[in-house]
């Protein structure tokens, strides 16, 4: 990997200052920075080739076609999927969430199935699982989670049934890092062949993901996690599902014929890309992937997990701090809470000395409610982050502490 300090160079936002204070950036698990390649590669679309894709015969509309359809190529190699066809922009991991409930639910859900997620979700992986039950007559199964943040799986086995339909639960707890055991979980679910969807939001940055080998039956994430533009996200499906499932919105460009009487769509993936989709951040979504793969996914794994066991070790050693989540397969996020402060309050503080943290339910209230509190302050790190901001981070909780006790 590249030396840190020729990381940092690469992310211009990482230069400011906040309240006159070197700004430590630790609320990746929120949105990442972009490096300036993707900066600039998004900036040449705007300027050199900026033109509706898919509909024009011009020279403009082919170089911005070819350029998206590479991008979906480049999404493709990135998680190893089988077919370009499989891979459906959309407009984060909430839109593709959205997306298979409602045309999964469409096709395959009747009353009395049941949907199978986990206590550890994000609200974008419950909310509309629930809404799909309610339009369906379908039920909602929940996987427990221990004291230390990890999925009770005894439990997941026994809520498994001839009823369950669909099984969705997230690669890694935006909440707490859990790294939950995907493999296993999607390996039970196929032996009753129940397909399975991941929520990769928080996964996807962190390590190497396979699809393939993985089995997952849909992957999804979005590209402002990983370090590419927001509003763009990726819906990845096996073809078997995709081709049966019916599209979740309609209008220009995912149709075949359209006449009053009847309309036939597009194949795959066009089916389920209505309308003139962000095209220039899914060009700057492939910019961010190149960034990724350049650097070395192992490398970022590995650096990581140096600053995640440096954090929780300086952490760990503050009187009156309690963390949450600490199972010892997780991913570079540290939850926490200070005995006796609010965490709004220190959060609003630490911004003073320039650190930027995460306050509040993450949303992921029921995990919240799991373990009886209102909410955490979290600290989520990335591979350009330094020990020393870390240190910087401690060093401003004990002022925190000094200034409310």
């Amino acid at each position: 990997m590249k030396d840190i300090s020729d990381i940092r160079a690469d992310f211009p936002l990482l230069a400011r200052r906040v309240y006159d204070q070197k700004l430590v950036y630790l609320d990746n698990a929120a949105t990442t920075q972009k490096p300036q390649c993707v900066i600039d590669k998004v900036s040449e679309v705007y300027t050199t080739y900026n033109s509706n894709i898919h509909r024009g015969v011009h020279a403009l509309s082919d170089m911005a076609s070819e350029e998206y359809e590479h991008a979906r190529e480049k999404v493709r190699s990135f998680i190893n999927a089988d077919s370009s066809r499989e891979i459906i922009f959309t407009s984060g991991t909430t839109g593709s969430i959205n997306c298979v409930a409602f045309s999964f639910g469409e096709r395959y859900i009747k009353p009395g199935d049941e949907i199978i997620i986990s206590n550890l979700e994000h609200h974008a992986n419950i909310v509309p699982w629930q809404l799909m039950c309610e339009r369906k007559g379908a039920l909602l199964r929940v996987i427990p989670v221990n004291d230390i943040g990890e999925i009770i799986l005894e439990e997941y086995q026994k809520l498994l049934s001839p009823r369950t339909r669909l099984v969705a639960v997230t690669q890694v707890s935006n909440a707490l890092g859990t790294i939950l055991p995907v493999r296993t979980i999607i390996d039970s679910a196929h032996s009753l062949n129940v397909p399975v969807l991941i929520d990769g939001a928080q996964g996807i940055q962190h390590g190497v993901v396979d699809v393939k080998e993985m089995d997952c039956d849909f992957y999804v994430f979005s590209g402002h996690k990983i370090y590419g533009p927001t509003g763009i996200g990726i819906l990845y499906g096996k073809g078997k599902w995709l081709a049966e499932m019916p599209p979740y919105q309609s209008g220009g460009d995912m149709v075949d014929n359209v006449t009053f009487e009847k309309t036939t769509f597009g194949d795959l993936p066009f089916k389920f890309e209505a309308g003139t989709t962000n095209f220039v951040s899914a060009i700057g979504l492939a910019r961010a992937l190149d960034y990724i793969l350049d650097l070395g996914r192992n490398d970022i794994s590995e650096r990581e997990n140096i600053l995640l066991s440096y954090a929780t070790e300086r952490l760990s050693a503050i009187k009156g701090l309690t963390i949450y989540g600490n199972s010892q397969n997780k991913i570079s996020i540290i939850s926490f809470l200070l005995q006796g402060i609010h965490q709004y309050d220190a959060g609003m503080v630490l911004d003073k000395f320039g650190v930027a943290v995460r306050t509040g339910t993450h949303c992921a209230q029921p995990v919240m409610e799991r373990y009886g509190i209102e909410g955490t302050i979290r600290a989520s790190m990335c591979f350009y982050n330094t020990t020393e901001e870390i240190d910087i981070l401690v060093s401003g909780i004990g002022k925190v502490i000094t200034m409310f006790t």
